[in-house]
C-alpha cells in the first residue's frame, strides 16, 4: 500500500475497528453479563433470517425493554413501531448464531437507514450485538437449537437484475429451468432452501469470489473447482508435528513431520496452495503426482491460513511463475461464462491465498477418472546443457540427470537427517560437450525438500537415474528447496520441448583439475607424489559387516576382534588407510595440490597386524615420485593466497 494513501488508512480504520469488536466481545464474555448501559441499545426480535450478497439480513420488530425473567416469546411487541431490516455482517452473524424468536440487543453506534422507495428502515453497523438468554426455558432452547444446523435462505440476485439489463433478464427467462434457479432473483419461503442444490452445496469455479464471499471462517456450504497443477510435501511447522489425524500421523522425512500439498489453479488465473494436514505413512508422494496432477478437483471446507505476497514466500512464486501465461484462455470476472480473455500479456498474480482444512477433515474430491484438463500445465524438461545456458534467476526447472556422487553437508551442530545434502549429476547433454560447460553439476538438497523414502534408499544404494521435478535455477546453482520434488520415475505428462534425454551408454568422465575448477565440485585428478603429511597418516580396522570403525578385542579371545553393533567377532576386518599427500600437476603448475587418499582393504588378521606393524615403519621416499593416473576427488577448497587446492578421493556411485 502507498504510504499515507487512502488505502493504508482504509487498512488502520479496520483493523482498529476488529480490534474494537473483539475486545467488547471479551469484555461481554468476561463479565458473563449484558453491559449494563442500556442507553441507546436497540432491542430487536428476529422474525424471519435470510442471506443476500454475504450479508445476513434479518427481519425484526421492535422491542420495547423486556423484563429479564421473560422468555422471548413472551416478550412484549410494540405495534406502533414498523418492522425493521437489520443487516449483520458474516462473522457478527456466526458469532450471534441467531434464529427466528431471538432477542438481540444492538448497542451504539448503529445506525437507521431510511430508503426512499421501502417503509422498513435498514439498521446498520451492528457490530456490538449480543443475543440474549433471558430465561432458563431459553437456554434449554439453545442447547437443543444448537445441535443441529440451521439452513439460511439464501436470495440469488442476478447482474442483470442489478445492473437493470432488460435484454439480458429477458433472455434469462427464455433459458432452461435449471439456468433460472442459478440466475433468475429467488424469493422463495425457507422450505425452498432444501430444494435449491446451490443453498447447501454450491460448486462455484473461482477462489477469489469464494474467499471474499466466504471470509476466513471457512467455506462450510460451497465448493470450488479447481486443477491441480502440482503435487508434493512441505515440512510441518513445530506446532503441527504432533498432529494426528485418526490413526494416520503425519509423514515423516527422516525425522522431519511434513504433509501433503496441492498447488490449484482456478478457471480465472487464480492459484492458491492447499495444505492437506495429513498423509499416511504408507503412502508415497509420486502416486498422488500420478494420479492427482492435470485433474480438476472440488474444494470444500476450506478455511484461509494466509494471505501471502510474491515479496514474503518468493519460493511460491518462482512455481506460480513457471505456470504463467497460461496456455488456454481464461475466464473474464463480471463477465459471461462464454468471455474469454488472451493470456500472452497478462501480469503473473502477485497474492495467493494459503488455505488448510478445516478441524482436520479433508474436502478434496478429485475426479481421477477424468481427462487431463486443458488448463494444467505438465513440467517442461529440459538437459542440463540448456538449464545452465539460462539467463533468469530463480527459474524453476525440470531435468532427467543421472546422479553420481551425494555428500552430507559438514555441519555438526545440524543433526544428520537435517543437514543439505549435496547431489553430483551429468546427463548425455553434459557429456558429449567438449568443452566450456561442465561435465558434472552440483544440486544442492537443503532440508526443507522433503526426499520419500524411496528416493533416500536408491541414492543409498548406488548410482541412479532422477527426475528432478520443478528444481531452482539460479546464480549459476541448482537448489531443491520447497515444493521440488525428486522421483525415480519420469512422470506421465511432461513437455521435453526438443531437449536431448536419452540415457547414457559410455562411462561417465568427470572434469580434469585445472585453473578453472572451483571449491564443492568434483573433478579427475593427475600428477606426480612430491611430498607426504606423515603427521596425518592413520589406518584401522573395520567390521566387514556394518562399517563399524570402534572394533575391539573380544573378551573371550584376545587374538581376536569384536564389533558391538554386530555382536559378532570380526574375522575378516576391513583396513582402511587415510594418506595425505602432495602433487605435482601439469593442469596446476604453480598451485600445491593437496589430495586425501583413502583405501580399503580387505585381510585377514594375520595380515592385518603385519600392515600396522609394517605401516609404522614404513619409508616416505618409496612413496614419492609415483605417478597418480586419474582420481576422482572432491574438491575441498580452492585457495589464491596461499595457492593451493585441497581435494578428497571418491568412489563414485
Amino acid at each position: 500500500l502507498c504510504r499515507g494513501g487512502l488505502a493504508e488508512r482504509l487498512c488502520r480504520l479496520q483493523n482498529r475497528e476488529r480490534s474494537a469488536i473483539s475486545f467488547w466481545r471479551h469484555q461481554c464474555l468476561s463479565d458473563d453479563k449484558i453491559p449494563s448501559d442500556k442507553s441507546g441499545v436497540l432491542i430487536v426480535k428476529i422474525l424471519e433470517i435470510f442471506e443476500e450478497c454475504t450479508i445476513q439480513v434479518a427481519i425484526c420488530q421492535q422491542l420495547e425493554q423486556p423484563p429479564v425473567t421473560l422468555s422471548p416469546e413472551d416478550a412484549v411487541i410494540n405495534a406502533e413501531e414498523p418492522i425493521l431490516k437489520v443487516l449483520f455482517t458474516k462473522e457478527t452473524a456466526a458469532h450471534l448464531k441467531s434464529r427466528p424468536q431471538d432477542v438481540i440487543h444492538i448497542y451504539p453506534p448503529w445506525q437507521k437507514l431510511l430508503l426512499q422507495n421501502s417503509d422498513v428502515p435498514v439498521i446498520m453497523n451492528t457490530y456490538f450485538s449480543q443475543k440474549v438468554l433471558l430465561s432458563e426455558h431459553s437456554e434449554a432452547r439453545e442447547k437443543t437449537h444448537g445441535l443441529r444446523k440451521m439452513p439460511i435462505r439464501k436470495n440469488i440476485i442476478s447482474l442483470a437484475q442489478t445492473f437493470r439489463l432488460d435484454d439480458l433478464d429477458d433472455k434469462l427467462h427464455q433459458e432452461p429451468s435449471d439456468n433460472q434457479v442459478a440466475c433468475a432473483p429467488q424469493t422463495r419461503n425457507s422450505n425452498d432452501s432444501k430444494q435449491h442444490p446451490l443453498a447447501l452445496s454450491a460448486v462455484n469455479d473461482s477462489l477469489l469470489e469464494m474467499v471474499e464471499s466466504q471470509g476466513a471462517v471457512g467455506w462450510r456450504e460451497v465448493q470450488v473447482r479447481v486443477v491441480i497443477q502440482r503435487v508434493y510435501c512441505l515440512p510441518a511447522r513445530e506446532g503441527c508435528r504432533s498432529h494426528t489425524q485418526g490413526n494416520k500421523p503425519l509423514l515423516s522425512n527422516g525425522g522431519i513431520f511434513c504433509r501433503l500439498c496441492l498447488l490449484v489453479q482456478d478457471a480465472y488465473g487464480m492459484f492458491s496452495e492447499v495444505q492437506l494436514q495429513s498423509l499416511s505413512s504408507t503412502d508415497d508422494i509420486k502416486q498422488y503426482c500420478r494420479r492427482w496432477e492435470g485433474k480438476s478437483c472440488c474444494l470444500a471446507g476450506m478455511k484461509i491460513l494466509q494471505r501471502t505476497t510474491r515479496g514474503r514466500a518468493l519460493g511460491l512464486f518462482s512455481l506460480i511463475d513457471s505456470l504463467w501465461p497460461p496456455v488456454v484462455p481464461l475466464k473474464v470476472p463480471g463477465q459471461s461464462q462464454d468471455s474469454e480473455m488472451m493470456t500472452s500479456n497478462l501480469p503473473p498474480p502477485s497474492f495467493c491465498y494459503i488455505l488448510t482444512v478445516q478441524s482436520g477433515e479433508i474436502h478434496v474430491e478429485v475426479d481421477e477418472e477424468e481427462q487431463i484438463s486443458n488448463l494444467y500445465q505438465p513440467p517442461a524438461v529440459h538437459g542440463l546443457k540448456e538449464i545452465l545456458r539460462m539467463d533468469g534467476c530463480n527459474e524453476r526447472c525440470s531435468f532427467w540427470a543421472q546422479v553420481l556422487y551425494r555428500r552430507l553437508q559438514t555441519k555438526h551442530s545440524v543433526p544428520v537427517d537435517q543437514r543439505d545434502l549435496l547431489l553430483f549429476v551429468t546427463d548425455s547433454t553434459l557429456q558429449n560437450v567438449v568443452h566450456g560447460i561442465p561435465k558434472v553439476v552440483a544440486v544442492s538438497v537443503t532440508a526443507s525438500c522433503v526426499l520419500s523414502m524411496e528416493i533416500r534408499e536408491a541414492l543409498s544404494a548406488g548410482s541412479r537415474l532422477v527426475f528432478f521435478k520443478d528444481a531452482l535455477w539460479g546464480n549459476g546453482r541448482i537448489i531443491c528447496v520447497e515444493r521440488t520434488v525428486l522421483l525415480l520415475q519420469k512422470p506421465l505428462l511432461c513437455s521435453a520441448a526438443g531437449a536431448d534425454l536419452s540415457e547414457l551408454t559410455g562411462p561417465v568422465r568427470l572434469d580434469e583439475l585445472d585453473s578453472t575448477t572451483q571449491a564443492n565440485s568434483v573433478c579427475a585428478l593427475r600428477g606426480t607424489v612430491v611430498g607426504v603429511n606423515e603427521s596425518t597418516a592413520f589406518s584401522w580396522p573395520t567390521c566387514n559387516r556394518c562399517g563399524n570403525g570402534k572394533l575391539e578385542l573380544c573378551p573371550q579371545d584376545r587374538d581376536l576382534l569384536y564389533c558391538n553393533q554386530c555382536s559378532e567377532v570380526v574375522t575378516t576386518p576391513v583396513l582402511k588407510m587415510q594418506l595425505e599427500v602432495f602433487l605435482s600437476c601439469p593442469s596446476r603448475p604453480r598451485s600445491t595440490v593437496k589430495v586425501k587418499v583413502w583405501h580399503e582393504i580387505s585381510v585377514t588378521l594375520f595380515v592385518l597386524l603385519t600392515m600396522l606393524l609394517f605401516l609404522q615403519t614404513y619409508e616416505v621416499q618409496s612413496v614419492l615420485g609415483k605417478e597418480v593416473g586419474l582420481l576422482n576427488c572432491y574438491v575441498h577448497s580452492v585457495t589464491s593466497h596461499p595457492n593451493c587446492v585441497a581435494l578428497e578421493e571418491i568412489v563414485l556411485l
